[in-house]
């Protein structure tokens, strides 16, 4: 990668925004393809390829989602020093490349086995670990992709341009294009061709998102550029330099990641120290290198990041024990066909593609009557559209005359609710993120943005593992129990969601005074 950034970004527009938006669009459609298709297919493959119980699945799926959103923090806080962001999400593509290809080695299924009335299950350890070395490099390339592809579309607008939130809206239909499509692909192919073939789909999609990204990562120009290039070539070891000691320590962290994979409950620990250490930094920083004004909108960014533990800790039910329900019990006979569970992962990306430009539309109309709701008041309805959609499922399992099955509706309903509550959250969010964020540190607080979301994505599992069911070859014992334990799950967190948005409301004209004209 050491001539990559050789050219320079023509002044070009697309549809009244800068042509870099649409390449990192692309990017990020076809990573999200990868990503999503791979995980609409995870919590099966756990649990009816491995055969790990429900809870075990789910403590599986958190940690890895944690990991996901851990390593961003890294990936920013290198590409802000020293990589620049080109070359981090270089690097991350090709790290998930490797990943989503290794995903598709599926190898023998697992078998249950009962000696003296005691049934244990038997895994061919060879391929666990390839499974386990595989999400290993798909959760290091994540970080040094997810953060810097977000601070590229953020670099080519001004902190106070009113496009801003439109195109971070916009670069979010394009995650959304790639969820979409990759959950009815891969699931599909789960359906009709195995494991390997929905797998080996999403590795495919990240190679075409690496292949666009080359081909159009000189439309960021100096943005995208390393800070200080002479230090990337600095020997830091005999015949090192500090770029290839970077290359060669991402490689490290995958080793590492590998061997975290293995072990759930120390990931949570990692969490909590690392947002706890985060923090303290954001703080710190915030209090000794910022003007008034800057430390403030620091400080107000940090909080409203909170939000987001609370509300991915609840959303992420739909990778886990949503995807399991609907697998158990939800009808999803449409038309005598009976759909793919995997495939309904992509609902919420459908909606999101059809109502992004609404709220593309909507904020900006709202913008120029001075009516626009402020970023604390936007998130206080996410949390609130957030437990009403579990309360709507709820209600729908209530009236349903079969008690082992519910009707599809209702859980299109609460995707519905889903989305329009992730809408006023999570592009409005990484837009805050870099207006409120001083500039030479907006790649760190992108990898905190990030980090919150690991530390809800956590937490999801251990409500997930609450939703747990016995089952005997991943197949479900008692439907009927099966779905009266979600529904109790779901109630409880829909209140408690509702409660906190409530609050919230209550503390927009605090957080507002302090980003000081930035809404």
């Amino acid at each position: 990668m050491t001539d990559i950034l050789s050219s320079t970004a023509p002044a070009k527009e697309f549809l009244g925004h800068p042509q870099g938006l649409v390449i990192c669009f692309l990017t990020e459609m076809w990573e999200r393809f990868s990503y999503y298709g791979m995980r609409a297919l995870l919590i099966f493959y756990l649990t009816q390829h491995f055969l790990f119980s429900d809870q075990s699945a789910s403590s599986i799926y958190a940690a890895y989602i944690s990991l996901v959103y851990i390593t961003p923090v890294i990936g920013g806080v290198v590409a802000d020093r020293y990589l620049g962001p080109v070359k981090a999400v270089i690097l991350g593509a090709i790290l998930l490349v490797a990943g989503h290809l290794g995903m598709a080695i599926e190898g023998s299924q697992a078998v249950e086995i009962t000696v003296a009335g005691e049934t244990f299950v038997e895994r061919d350890p060879f391929y666990l670990q390839i499974f386990y070395f595989s999400l290993a490099l798909i959760i290091m390339g994540v970080g040094f992709l997810k953060a810097n592809i977000s601070t590229l579309v953020g670099s080519m607008y001004e902190r106070e341009d009113p496009r801003r939130d439109g195109a971070f809206t916009l670069f979010y239909m394009g995650i959304n294009a790639g969820s979409f499509l990759g959950a009815i692909i891969c699931g599909l192919l789960l359906q009709y061709k195995g494991f390997s073939w929905g797998f080996g789909a999403a590795g495919i999609g990240m190679l075409f998102g690496l292949l666009v990204f080359i081909k159009g990562h000189h439309l960021f120009g100096t943005a995208g550029a390393p800070k200080n290039p002479v230090a990337l070539k600095q020997n830091i070891l005999p015949g090192v330099n500090r770029e290839a000691l970077i290359y060669l320590l991402a490689f490290v962290g995958v080793l590492v990641c590998w061997q975290l994979m293995q072990f759930p409950p120390v990931i949570g620990g990692l969490v909590g120290v690392t947002l706890v250490a985060m923090t303290l930094t954001v703080v710190i920083y915030a209090f000794t290198q910022c003007e008034p004004l800057d430390r403030n909108r620091m400080l107000v960014c940090l909080f409203l990041m909170s939000y987001q533990i609370i509300f991915w800790s609840l959303w992420e039910q739909t990778g886990s024990s949503l995807n399991l329900m609907a697998d158990r019990n939800v009808d999803r006979v449409i038309l005598g066909i009976e759909l793919p569970a995997a495939m309904f992962q992509s609902v919420n990306a459908f909606f999101i593609i059809t109502l992004a430009p609404v709220f593309n539309m909507l904020w900006i109309y709202l913008y120029r009557r001075g009516w626009e709701p402020a970023t604390p008041m936007k998130f206080a309805l996410a949390l609130i559209q957030l437990g009403l959609g579990f309360l709507f499922l709820v209600y729908g399992a209530s009236t349903a005359t079969d008690p082992t099955q519910i009707a599809l509706i209702w859980l299109v309903l609460l995707y519905l609710l889903h989305t329009t509550a992730e809408l006023c959250i999570s592009p409005v969010g990484l837009s805050m993120t870099t207006k409120l964020s001083v500039p030479g540190v907006v790649g760190m607080m992108m990898g905190c943005w990030f980090l919150a979301m690991a530390g809800g994505n956590y937490i999801s599992g251990t409500i997930a593992a609450m939703t747990g069911s016995d089952t005997v070859g991943g197949e479900v014992v008692d439907p009927a129990a099966a779905l009266a334990t979600y529904m109790d799950v779901y109630y409880t967190a829909g209140i408690y969601s509702i409660g906190i948005g409530v609050l919230a409301i209550f503390l927009v004209p605090v957080l507002t005074h302090f980003m000081h004209g930035i809404k």
